[in-house]
């Protein structure tokens, strides 16, 4: 039979909350799952690890990007098979995937649903599923996660992109495959496994978070006008049409910058760092994904 574990961030929630995941869990034959709820997502990794040590066929991971990439950096590369329970703010992964927001739906997908082999990307050894960024982006996220997210969702990230648009240039250099990409200022780097990495926009069009690939985008707007003609073009699906954003893709990139700033792996800021080594995993996690009877969005 089916050994079912539920990790869970206890701070998120959506539905009827972790009352209802209990009671759904229960209608479907699994009235005693493996249990773990964690207050931050820090603390989720150890528990997604005693989960598979404890016998787990699926991981339900209960929570925002932040919490479903900690659990996957735990455990991908060990056969574990991770269904997705969006509770967080902008649960990005389930977006591209096609999960619904709704517990019971969520659930049928995690139990009877497909099973797909999805890429990771490591930035500095520490896996991705959706994004990583420095400059701008992990600026935006850093002052968003002071109780921000949890009075305003989604808007906290425009009010502190906004506040964050004049922030100084840093200097760096860019090799993708080995080779220069890109040398001088920018504002933001952004690598991608999906097409869809801030909510509904499709920032790297023809993006798969199978094919063996991460798009890397270079941000050199600096001014409020030119910030605003490049978002304009993003929203619109053109971001290779601004004359401030570089695009391609690859396997293997390094980001070195002249000074050490923050960066952030899907939505969680990490320490400060001059030296981005970034590498895709091709195919290091199975996701519970909806099946031909469910609609669909996946990338």
């Amino acid at each position: 039979m089916t050994t079912v574990a539920v990790v869970a961030h206890a701070g998120k929630s959506f539905g009827g909350g972790l009352g209802e995941l209990r009671r759904v869990l229960d209608d479907a034959g699994f009235p005693e799952p493996l249990w773990y709820e964690v207050a931050k997502s820090r603390q989720a990794p150890k528990c997604a690890r005693q989960a598979m040590a404890d016998g787990a066929d699926v991981l339900f991971v209960w929570g925002g990007d932040g919490t479903v990439q900690r659990c996957i950096d735990a455990v991908a590369g060990t056969g574990a098979v991770v269904a997705l329970l969006p509770a967080g703010t902008a649960n990005l992964l389930a977006t591209n995937l096609g999960i619904p927001q709704d517990i019971g739906e969520a659930v049928e997908i995690g139990l009877h649903g497909d099973r797909r082999s999805l890429d990771t990307g490591t930035v500095n050894g520490e896996r991705f599923t959706v994004m990583a960024g420095a400059g701008l982006d992990a600026l935006m996220i850093k002052d968003a996660d002071a109780g921000l997210k949890d009075r305003f969702g989604r808007a906290a990230y425009l009010w502190t992109g906004a506040r964050n648009l004049k922030a100084s240039p840093v200097r760096a250099t860019v090799t993708v495959e080995g080779r220069r990409f890109h040398k001088g200022n920018v504002t933001c780097v952004l690598v991608g496994n999906v097409k869809d990495v801030f909510g509904g926009i499709e920032v790297f069009d023809g993006s798969r978070p199978d094919d063996g690939l991460l798009e890397i985008g270079i941000v050199t707007a600096k001014s409020l006008r030119q910030w605003v003609r490049t978002l304009g073009r993003v929203v619109l699906g053109r971001t290779e049409r601004s004359p401030f954003v570089v695009t391609t893709r690859g396997k293997k990139m390094r980001v070195r910058f002249d000074r050490p700033i923050a960066y952030e792996l899907d939505g969680g800021v990490r320490k400060a760092t001059k030296d981005l080594r970034i590498k895709v995993r091709p195919k290091s996690i199975t996701v519970c994904v909806p099946g031909p009877g469910f609609p669909a969005q996946a990338g």
